[in-house]
């Protein structure tokens, strides 16, 4: 230090330049260092980016080749599918098919039992949804005892007396009776 000549204070002396810098130079300055940080994230996210594509695309080859193998099977299972379908269709059809069968056969036996003395059956066809009986009797009044029978039954819809003939010779009357069976449901 040096004493000034008046010895009062003593005169400092600074060699270094003082840190006046402008605004710009700051900027600038404050750019530089916080750009590289900026440019340093910018680059780890496009790495990021790049890196997550490359793994979607790998899904995506995987899951097209994931699909293709399940097509595969499909197919190869597709014909043991329509067979078990078909069959399904054909058990289910044997089956109503067994139960419409099951109810005709009792409806026969009842009627088949219930059939008046005095009357003889000849034949009984199933036409449909039809029965068809010819018979032969000695008398009206059991044609017509017969008739109401029939009409009591819940299965069958309708009768009607389609021919009726009397043989004189041997004292006997044919018919033929049709009954329409109602719709199973």
């Amino acid at each position: 230090m040096l004493k000034g000549s008046m010895g009062k204070s003593p005169l400092l002396i600074n060699l270094l330049k003082k840190d006046q810098s402008s605004f710009v130079e700051k900027f600038i300055k404050w750019a530089l260092s916080i750009g590289r940080v900026i440019i340093v994230i910018t680059e780890a996210i496009a790495l990021f980016t790049f890196l997550y594509r490359f793994n979607l695309d790998r899904e995506l080859v995987d899951l097209h080749d994931s699909i293709k193998q399940k097509r595969v099977v499909i197919n190869i299972l597709k014909d043991n599918e329509n067979t078990y379908r078909d069959l399904q269709e054909r058990i289910a059809l044997s089956a109503q098919l067994s139960d419409q069968g099951n109810k005709t056969v009792a409806l026969v036996t009842k009627v088949s039992k219930n059939i008046p003395s005095g009357m003889q059956l000849n034949n009984i066809n199933f036409l449909g949804n039809r029965i068809q009986i010819d018979a032969n009797t000695k008398s009206v009044k059991t044609v017509s005892q017969f008739i109401e029978t029939l009409k009591k039954y819940e299965q069958i819809q309708t009768v009607s007396l389609d021919k009726i003939e009397n043989k004189t010779a041997g004292a006997v009357i044919l018919v033929s009776i049709t009954a329409t069976l109602k719709q199973i449901k």
